[in-house]
This record gives C-alpha cells, structure tokens and sequence, in this order.
C-alpha cells in the first residue's frame, strides 16, 4: 500500500481551516480535487519537512513547498479540479489568479503587518530556518515601518483591493462557483484569499465592510466552510477584535513589546551592516618607532 501524502499547514483559528492564505489554498484545492491528504496542522514551521508552510511529503518520500508547485504535484497524482475547464475557463483562472495576487494581496500582506503588531512575541522566532537571516532582518524592517504607520494604510491598496473583489463578485454573479457547479483551483485561490477577511476580525475592518457588503462573496465563503470544512465551521469561537482596549489588558504587554521592540532594532541594524548601509571602521593603534622613542628620551635628558 503506497504511503499517503502529507501536508503540513498552519493550524486553523477562526472557524478556518488554516489562518494562512497559502495553506488556504492548497487546502481548499484538495478538498474540491478529492485528494487524500494526511494534514499535520501545526504552528512551528521547523517541524515541517522543508522547514515552510505549507509542504507537502510525496510518497516518494520528497518534499514540496509553494501552493502552484503543490497543485501540480497533486494533478500529476490525478486529483485535478481543472479537469473539465475548457481552453478558456484556463486562461480566466490565470487572468483572475494574477489579479489576487495583484490586486488584493497587497492588502492582505498589510493587514497581516498590523496583526504581527499585536501578537505577543517577535514573528522572527517562528520564521523557519530556510530563511536567510539577511531576508528575515528585511522582511523586520518592513514590519518596523508598518509599526510606525500602525493605522495608516496606503490609499491605492484600498481602492485596487475595492477593485477586485467588485470585479470577483461581478463575474461570480448567482453561480455556485465561479465555472458552475462544482469548484476549481481558481475557487480554491479565490476562497483562500477572501476567507480570512469575511472570519479574522481585523484591527481595520474597511476591506472586512466591503466583502460583506457583496452578499454573492460573503455567501460564496460561508458556503465553501459548510460543505468543505464543516469541523472547523462548527467549532468556530467568536474572537473580540483586537482593538486598544484589549491588548491594554493583556499581561506583560510592555515586556513583550520592549522585547520586540529590541529584536527590531538588532534586526535592522544588521540588516543595515549586511548591506552595506552601515559599516563598521576598526583603526589600530600605531605603534611608535623604538628608535623615534629613544631620540625623544635624548632629547629630554
């Protein structure tokens, strides 16, 4: 009997069945492909086989990381929810796909940004060892800058995010999913990157308005949860929002945000000396000439 495949994703919260947008994706895709996955829902991605999430083990015992590169995996494994696009219907999923990733994505990665500020310990202690501490001390200097712009978010990310899920719900119009009945990988892209904004509660809740405001979308979600992730729907805990009032309350918050705080400014400093922004200049102390020495010593006697 052929080993099974394994995926290995972020646990779930929410009434989700992963808080990744990535892990989303793959989920959801072998959900409506039918594939039998052995899931390992953790939170530390070391214990992942690639040392990222998500990551699939094959049953030849390799390892695959990146939603595009797990979904073929799982095609050439014959679970394919594409089957019966046609030529078209493929290329509209490329178009609508690249329009996530333009359009709302950015977004999404911002309002994660606003979230890292609320979570209790530094994000670079769970950022897997795969990456180089030069990208990881890059990746903190970004967030360091969304700290200091905590409530402030670009206007032209709001307007493109507005833009695409209006263009999402025009095409999905009263269609169960966006080909008809039964669902496909652009489903599983789509339902990955809305999900999270109709369930997370959110410290800016302006994208949270919109998708609720468009009831084929918010239906759209709600009903990919009930028939796919009936578990995690039902066990679903209603979580406060995390305003002000909140996380004042919360214990050893001004510990945890020194803590994070000093982890920053190590994490941009040697950002800075890597690159070359700021360096460092040792001089040595010269040495002075013996003989030079004993003509001052004449010259003082």
């Amino acid at each position: 009997m052929a080993a099974p495949l394994e995926l290995f994703c972020w646990k779930g919260d929410y009434g989700l069945p992963s808080v990744d947008v990535d892990c989303l994706t793959v989920l959801a895709y072998a959900k409506f492909a039918g594939a039998p996955l052995k899931v390992h829902k953790i939170t530390n991605p070391w214990r992942s086989p690639t040392g990222t999430l998500p990551a699939l083990k094959t049953r030849e015992g390799g390892s695959i990381s990146q939603p595009s590169k797990i979904i073929i995996h799982l095609r050439k494994q014959k679970y394919n929810a594409d089957y019966d696009l046609s030529a078209k219907e493929g290329a509209d999923t490329l178009a609508f796909v690249s329009l996530l990733e333009e359009k709302l994505l950015p977004a999404l990665v911002r309002i994660e940004h606003l979230l890292l500020f609320h979570r209790r310990f530094p994000i670079l202690f769970f950022y897997p060892p795969s990456l180089s501490f030069c990208r990881s001390a890059r990746l903190m200097s970004v967030l360091c800058t969304e700290l200091s712009l905590l409530h402030v978010m670009s206007r032209h990310l709001y307007r493109d995010a507005f833009e695409c899920m209006t263009l999402l719900s025009q095409r999905l119009g009263s269609q169960k999913f966006f080909f008809g009945d039964f669902p496909s990988s652009l489903d599983a892209y789509v339902f990955a990157h809305l999900a999270p904004l109709l369930k997370i509660k959110l410290p800016n809740g302006k994208l949270q308005q919109h998708l609720n405001s468009l009831n084929n979308l918010q239906q759209y979600c709600t009903n990919i949860l009930a028939l796919y992730f009936p578990s995690d729907a039902r066990g679903h805990k209603i979580h406060a929002p995390p305003d002000s009032s909140d996380f004042g309350n919360e214990p050893h918050k001004r510990r945890n945000q020194i803590l994070s705080a000093l982890f920053a400014v190590g994490a941009m400093l040697g950002y800075a000396i890597l690159t070359g922004i700021l360096t460092i200049k040792r001089e040595r102390p010269q040495l002075k000439n013996s003989s030079h020495d004993d003509e001052d010593d004449e010259d003082e006697d």
